[in-house]
């Protein structure tokens, strides 16, 4: 089973058409609850940007950069690495931004063979 929370009217029209359209192609009912939104809850710190998590040199790198936790958490760098780690995001991308994340030199080469190896497969290659 699956939730959608929504925040308005409109978003809930969404969602609710969103469904309908997805049970009418695959010709079967689909157990999602569309409800609307009362809180976020933050996931636990071990948990915040698990790609990045998967690459020791480059977590070890942020989190000097970054010491405190929440920091880390909410930087924009670290967020875009994540995101590249995982597989999001388009090569071309990552050349024009590589000198403006904060890695050394080092690090970029770590992430520059990542990329490489297609370990950034997920991304939209135009």
């Amino acid at each position: 089973m699956s939730i959608v929370f929504y925040h308005n009217e409109e978003q809930r029209q969404i969602a609710i058409a969103s469904k309908e359209r997805e049970e009418s192609r695959l010709g079967r009912h689909i157990i999602t609850e569309i409800i609307p939104f009362s809180e976020f809850y933050l996931a636990e710190d071990y948990h915040q940007k698990y790609y990045l998590r998967q690459e020791p040199e480059l977590f070890r790198e942020l989190s000097a950069i970054y010491p405190d936790i929440g920091d880390f958490i909410n930087s924009t760098a670290v967020a875009r690495l994540n995101g590249y780690v995982g597989g999001y995001g388009i090569p071309e991308t990552l050349e024009k931004e590589l000198n403006s994340l904060g890695l050394s030199e080092a690090g970029k080469v770590r992430l520059q063979q990542i990329a490489d190896r297609g370990l950034v497969a997920g991304c939209l290659v135009p």
